[in-house]
């Protein structure tokens, strides 16, 4: 198999990847061998895009995305930047998924709406985890492997089961967070501080 050369702008995309012409590629962003970027996707720059991942149409990807083998992104998902699509990773679009009709007849575009997926920035979704439209996932939070989320995750959320269900919180580092009282938490990693109220977690 033949191995891709960078463009100009430093894209580089594996000759056996199906870009189409109207998605926008960031520079520095890597296709790998036998994704999928669909018309009118954008990704932004030093994107990785992984083999066999899919990107549905009119996707909105940010920078530094990492989209692992055999992720799908179905359209209209939104990805900000910093975000990570574990292998085999699933955002759904559809809320009452039919093959047909209620008559029998095949559906077409024209018979249903997409509803997307919102990832925000730094978030992390496990491999084979499921992500069912149109939940939100809070910046920095981390979605288990084979998790199902069908609700939205708030920001810095440890999310795991299914369906998903918080169990403590991780800090931009993504290692789980410490309690040390008072509603503060403590990155093991970094010592960052965090602060927890009303359910919700903060920075400093």
């Amino acid at each position: 198999m033949t191995e891709a050369s960078p463009t100009r702008d430093g894209v580089t995309v594996a000759p056996s990847a199906d870009v189409d012409p109207r998605a926008e590629i960031g520079a520095g962003t890597r296709i790998w061998h036998l994704a999928q970027i669909r018309e009118d996707a954008s990704l932004g720059r030093n994107c990785t895009i992984g083999r066999g991942a899919y990107v549905g149409p009119g996707v909105v990807a940010g920078d530094n995305v990492k989209l692992q083998n055999h992720a799908l992104v179905y359209e209209p998902a939104r990805l900000g930047d910093g975000v990570f699509i574990g292998p085999a990773a699933v955002l759904t679009n559809d809320e009452y998924p039919r093959a047909v009709t209620p008559e029998g007849r095949l559906k077409s575009g024209a018979d249903w709406t997409a509803v997307g997926v919102t990832i925000g920035e730094g978030a992390a979704i496990g491999a084979r985890a499921v992500c069912v439209a149109p939940v939100t996932v809070g910046s920095w939070a981390l979605v288990a492997a084979g998790a199902v989320v069908t609700k939205d995750v708030a920001d810095f959320a440890l999310v795991v089961g299914v369906p998903a269900r918080r169990i403590g919180w991780v800090g931009r580092a993504g290692r789980p967070l410490v309690a040390k009282g008072d509603g503060t938490w403590v990155c093991p990693e970094t010592g960052a501080e965090y602060t927890e109220t009303e359910g919700r977690l903060a920075e400093g």
